[in-house]
């Protein structure tokens, strides 16, 4: 806590891996006093979760593919987005700058570099996004979720500081929850999502790769899994074919709660959906998203997998029979399980919203502030010292 209202500005890309620990944060500088503001798309602007107090600003952000014929148009939503972003800043007068990823974060870290307001980036892969990467360089600093990350260079790794991926207050306050009663005669309750859209290929595996379990561990199953609308019919086709209950949805509002309920976790590994499994604690199997920029959710599996508390299979390797191996392995015995979760458990970061929210306090104060602080933590040193 600073002792002092400041500004801040956060710009992301208007998707949820983006957004959510950008809301995590304002929440989080909003708790401390300060006045936070959104750079962001439009869909950004609208996506479901956005605090109430969090004004958002639509600023131009042009996309770069990889044809060269497209680049012109691209550079010139830029410079428009850092035209705006510069009015802004000068009517917002921020004491620093977030970028979280995403072309439209592109547009806002320029006009931060252009306005010398001091901008930090946070990194929610185990790889360094395109935005990122370009702009690490003119940065004061880099936070990070995972200990090691790719595509960073050398010449920036010393600005980099490891916070974690902030997370939804509704799913950290599982944290403190005990892992789910799981006995050799009890249900085993199987949790699967796809992201936001649900994915095809878990609705053709999963329901194949259960029903191929051992018969006393089948018995047991009860599956919750997200599908897409137009796989609903079929996939539930095919639970009630191998008498394996099973609740079908494409959206389920109380995902906490399942999380929650859940022994074992199937799906895709991206930012946000690991970071939730290791702040609750929950056993996964990660299929990777096999077109993810720079093979990046392969990347964000390796830390949970190599403490034990996940599985992760390619997505050209992802059988039924493959599944059916793994989650047997997982859950060969209620012990198995339990050190699973808890190696799950062990990679979270609950601090994550206050330790990213330490670091840009720590940029941009106003220096009648800082003198303020620095003397009462001058006091604070000394009293200590005759302690």
């Amino acid at each position: 806590m600073t002792g002092a209202s400041r500004h801040y500005v956060l710009a992301a890309g208007g998707t949820g891996g983006h957004l959510t620990p950008a809301f995590a944060l304002a929440h989080e500088l909003h708790a401390r006093g300060h006045k936070v503001a959104l750079i962001t798309d439009s869909r950004g602007a609208a996506i479901p979760g956005k605090p109430d107090f969090l004004e958002a600003h639509v600023l131009p952000a042009g996309r770069f593919g990889k044809n060269p014929l497209h680049w012109p148009k691209g550079i010139a939503a830029v410079l428009s987005g850092r035209s705006m972003g510069l009015g802004l800043f000068k009517r917002f007068k921020p004491s620093a700058l977030v970028g979280f990823g995403g072309y439209p974060a592109l547009p806002a870290l320029l006009a931060a570099h252009s306005a010398g307001v001091p901008s930090v980036i946070h990194e929610q892969n185990a790889v360094l996004g395109r935005v990122n990467r370009l702009l690490a360089g003119r940065v004061n600093a880099i936070a990070t979720a995972y200990p090691k990350v790719k595509r960073l260079k050398s010449s920036d790794a010393a600005k980099a500081r490891l916070v974690g991926n902030p997370v939804r207050p509704q799913v950290l306050a599982l944290r403190g929850e005990p892992f789910p009663d799981f006995t050799e005669t009890g249900p085993l309750r199987v949790l699967v999502t796809g992201g936001s859209q649900g994915a095809r290929v878990l609705s053709q595996v999963v329901p194949e790769g259960l029903a191929q379990l051992d018969p006393a561990l089948r018995s047991r199953l009860h599956v919750t899994q997200q599908c897409r609308p137009e796989d609903l019919d079929e996939v539930r086709e095919l639970y009630a074919s191998h008498a394996i209950p099973a609740e079908l949805a494409s959206y389920f509002e109380n995902m906490e709660r399942q999380l929650a309920a859940a022994h074992v976790f199937i799906g895709r590994a991206g930012a946000s959906t690991i970071a939730e499994l290791t702040a609750v604690g929950r056993p996964a199997i990660l299929i990777p998203l096999p077109i993810a920029t720079d093979d990046h959710q392969a990347a964000n599996t390796r830390e949970m997998v190599e403490a034990g508390g996940a599985k992760a299979i390619r997505q050209h390797d992802f059988t039924p029979e493959t599944l059916a191996r793994h989650i047997e392995d997982l859950a060969r015995t209620p012990e198995a399980l339990a050190d699973a979760a808890h190696a799950a458990w062990s990679c979270g970061r609950p601090d994550a919203a206050q330790k990213l929210a330490d670091l840009v306090e720590s940029f941009g104060g106003a220096p009648i502030q800082d003198v303020i602080r620095v003397g009462k933590q001058a006091k604070t040193t000394g009293k200590e010292a005759l302690a």
